[in-house]
């Protein structure tokens, strides 16, 4: 069974920072796309930012400057480096993987941006 696994999320103040982490654990498999999504109760779940293995990037408007998503091919690990967080980044952070047009979700890490 394929499983990732989220790390570094927490209760930071509004102009903090935090970094991400996502791992696999059980069965390793390559990943063509990694990524970030986020979703609050009753929003859909949204793309932060993706990353392919050949490191073509892509980011939500709403990150774009202050979020990086870098990947370790090899390990098929992703981290989200978040900036100048703002209150309204709240969010449960999922972490995701694509291969094959199928996708791999871990649970999520809660995501804190508060005063």
């Amino acid at each position: 069974q394929v499983q990732l696994v989220e790390s570094g999320g927490g209760l930071v103040q509004p102009g903090g920072s935090l970094r991400l982490s996502c791992a696999p654990s059980g069965r390793i498999i390559s990943f063509y796309v990694m990524g970030w999504y986020r979703q609050v109760p009753g929003k859909q779940r949204e793309l932060v930012a993706r990353i392919t293995s050949g490191s073509t990037m892509r980011y939500a408007d709403s990150v774009k400057g202050r979020f990086t998503i870098s990947r370790v091919n090899g390990k098929n690990t992703v981290y989200l480096q978040m900036t100048s967080l703002k209150p309204e980044d709240t969010s449960v952070y999922y972490c995701y993987g694509e291969r094959d047009s199928v996708a791999y979700w871990g649970q999520g890490t809660q995501v804190t941006v508060s005063s």
